[in-house]
């Protein structure tokens, strides 16, 4: 591996002065309840922007940093473009809403408490049904390393075919989804759909959940050209998942979507 000093990624720059993005450090648990809380909301309007509204499936959560055994949601039946500050829920493990006036959606309760219960380090967590990722996933075959993007799933990915196609409502379905997610990012649960955690941050779990589907989409478009893909080497592949995957690049990613929400968005701030 190269020598990247006290950098966290080769991506981060040598040179002194330079605008890049910083991970940012906080005065008080209450600045950082509300950063989460605001990325959280920009999540969910990336989702919206990238059409992964299906009804009211789709939920997003990230652990409250005060009270680690509480997470911040989604509102129930409320579409991804109109997710805001002020409509934010918090949940503890039981799917008892403790703060917030909205219901919690059920499976996403399942679902997610199950994973942050079983996985302290976990810190957010997105699932929605989407049109690729649910498609590739009735399929049960992990993403192929065909193009540097799948890379960062290379050896981080899961296939997860324990209650595939069943509705995840009762709390064994969501202890099977957490026993899975031991050390990788990503899951595909067979016959429902794509989930992603993050031990970092919302941003690396959101925009890890946006790369995943086009990675889905990329397998079903070179199946269905009947062409056999030339497969990146392991080592190669291991290679590039090192520089393009980590949770701090997830993060990276996301900084881009964030600038753009701020400025044509305002409103997720109410």
């Amino acid at each position: 591996m190269l020598d990247l000093g006290n950098r966290v990624s080769i991506y981060q720059p040598e040179q002194d002065g330079l605008i890049f993005p910083e991970i940012p450090e906080f005065a008080s648990v209450e600045d950082e309840r509300r950063h989460r809380k605001e990325r959280l909301v920009a999540a969910c309007r990336a989702f919206a922007q990238q059409g992964f509204d299906y009804g009211f499936a789709g939920h997003l959560t990230v652990r409250d940093p005060e009270r680690p055994e509480l997470y911040w949601t989604n509102p129930m039946c409320v579409h991804f473009d109109k997710v805001k500050m002020s409509n934010l829920i918090l949940v503890d493990h039981d799917g008892k809403v403790i703060e917030g006036s909205y219901a919690v959606n059920r499976a996403g309760f399942v679902l997610h408490a199950n994973v942050h219960e079983a996985h302290p380090d976990i810190i957010a967590m997105c699932h929605a049904h989407t049109t690729y990722g649910t498609a590739w996933c009735a399929t049960g075959r992990p993403i192929d390393p065909i193009t540097q993007d799948a890379c960062a799933f290379f050896e981080d990915h899961v296939v997860i075919g324990e209650q595939g196609g069943a509705v995840a409502v009762e709390n064994h379905a969501g202890s099977d989804v957490a026993k899975a997610f031991k050390g990788v990012k990503a899951a595909l649960h067979q016959n429902h759909g794509l989930l992603t955690a993050s031990r970092h941050s919302i941003e690396s779990a959101a925009f890890w959940f946006i790369a995943l589907e086009r990675c889905c989409q990329q397998q079903l478009a070179i199946a269905a050209s009947d062409v056999e893909p030339i497969r990146i080497p392991s080592e190669r592949a291991r290679y590039s998942r090192e520089h393009v995957g980590s949770e701090y690049i997830g993060w990276l990613h996301f900084q881009t979507i964030w600038n753009q929400l701020v400025e044509d968005q305002p409103d997720m701030f109410d």
